[in-house]
């Protein structure tokens, strides 16, 4: 299967599709399509990448992907429990041209702004929940009248941005697997010291062309992309494993300074590790 672009599947002419997954592990290559994606995880725990950012989601959460955004979902392995996400797919052009420009819709409008960096609402409102297992049984014309509840009650909540960067382009097959190579690396192999001549050889590319290659496509360099990954799933040990300490956690995603990792922990949480550990355990 090519990495990019990534076709969802229609069965019909429906303009809304409706996706059910209930695996293992989620579909774990990085990936764009031109849908915008919205998804409940009913079951299940990961880590998502999403454009130029890393973060954790669980049961319960809410994510919005927007039309060509480059994203991975990573479930997580050590589970013998099947994750569950149910989606909705769609795009601007999905009931006609400008559509969603009419007068009746402008005050969702900023619904399709925040769509462009993507965004997660956890601790999500029931009756967005509820929108979710109505859809499973509903006619196309009832789905639609629940897909624009679902849309008003989204453009209400609170959000979290999953992206920074907004990258537009659609991006070549080749792209996304020299990208994918690379995550996938990065993912298995964070907790060791990953130099730029050996990440640079799994992109089978030389040091100073990959440094620019990835900087154009995640608006970072390769090491604060590095030092992002380590932290979060810091901040995922730190909130599930409370008989780690901090200095064993910092190890464990491949600190070997404990003041570098308290630094950059508080740069990119907000708050110490210890800080963290209390409003998240």
């Amino acid at each position: 299967m090519k990495v990019f672009p990534f076709k969802i599947t229609k069965t019909g002419t429906e303009s809304i599709i409706y996706q059910e997954d209930r695996e293992l592990m989620f579909y774990n290559k990085l990936h764009q399509h031109e849908e915008t994606q919205i998804s409940y995880i009913e079951k299940g725990e990961g880590t998502l990448l999403v454009g130029d950012t890393i973060t954790q989601y669980q049961k319960g959460d809410i994510l919005v992907i927007g039309s060509n955004l480059p994203h991975v979902f990573r479930s997580d392995t050590n589970s013998e429990e099947s994750s569950v996400m149910l989606s909705l797919f769609f795009t601007n052009n999905s009931f006609g041209k400008d559509f969603f420009e009419l007068p009746t819709f402008k005050t969702i409008q900023p619904f399709f702004e925040n769509c462009k960096n993507g965004f997660i609402i956890k601790d999500s409102p029931k009756k967005i929940i509820k929108c979710f297992k109505k859809n499973k049984t509903e006619n196309e014309l009832d789905r639609f009248i629940t897909f624009l509840e679902t849309i008003k009650n989204l453009n209400l909540a609170d959000k979290k941005p999953l992206s920074c960067y907004i990258y537009d382009k659609k991006i070549t097959d080749n792209e996304g697997k020299r990208m994918q190579n690379v995550f996938e690396y990065v993912m298995n192999n964070y907790q060791k010291n990953i130099s730029l001549e050996e990440i640079s050889s799994i992109a089978n590319m030389t040091k100073n062309a990959f440094c620019r290659y990835f900087r154009v496509r995640t608006n970072k360099s390769f090491f604060q992309f590095l030092i992002e990954i380590r932290i979060e799933h810091a901040g995922k040990l730190l909130s599930k494993k409370n008989e780690l300490s901090v200095l064993e956690i910092a190890e464990l995603c491949g600190f070997n300074n404990i003041s570098n990792f308290n630094r950059k922990f508080k740069e990119i949480k907000n708050s110490s590790p210890l800080q963290y550990r209390k409003l998240n355990a």
